[in-house]
């Protein structure tokens, strides 16, 4: 029997995972901006940004398991593989800040303005949502290069 990361239902695994990155991750980034600039916006959907930042980490951390298990049936796309290595981080440093932030301002009244201290977290939150969402596009790019370049230098157009 293969690994939990190989195949599933005949598919790779990897294949079928990296929709799950590619739109909760950048999703997650989106939400902790608005959060960030909008504090009715964090008080409101806080808690379901945590949740998408939170799934978005974990979706990177299949998608690079499922990858590798991948790279042994196909070979090692060395720049999407070098690339992707470092989603998991970036996403899981997405989902920690995104958490601290919620954690710390949904205890702040609606009537009160946030401390200069949380206000500074909330832009490194921005810089790191940022980051995850550059990354993603990045990682994501090498990889359909290396799915699909073969495969339209060898057909032709319309």
């Amino acid at each position: 029997m293969g690994s939990l990361f190989d195949t599933f239902a005949g598919l790779p695994v990897h294949a079928l995972v990296v929709h799950a990155a590619v739109v909760l991750v950048p999703l997650g980034a989106i939400g902790a901006i608005l959060m960030a600039v909008r504090s009715s916006f964090s008080r409101r959907f806080g808690t379901l940004v945590v949740i998408v930042a939170g799934v978005a980490a974990a979706s990177t951390v299949v998608a690079k398991e499922s990858g590798e298990q991948f790279a042994l049936r196909v070979g090692t796309p060395e720049p999407h593989a070098e690339l992707g290595n470092l989603m998991p981080l970036i996403a899981g440093a997405l989902f920690l800040i995104v958490l601290a932030f919620w954690l710390f301002d949904r205890g702040i009244p609606a009537n009160k303005s946030r401390p200069t201290w949380l206000t500074v977290l909330g832009v490194v939150m921005i810089l790191v949502s940022l980051l995850a969402l550059f990354w993603t596009v990045r990682v994501g790019h090498t990889g359909a290069q290396s799915a699909w370049t073969a495969i339209i230098e060898n057909t032709n157009p319309g």
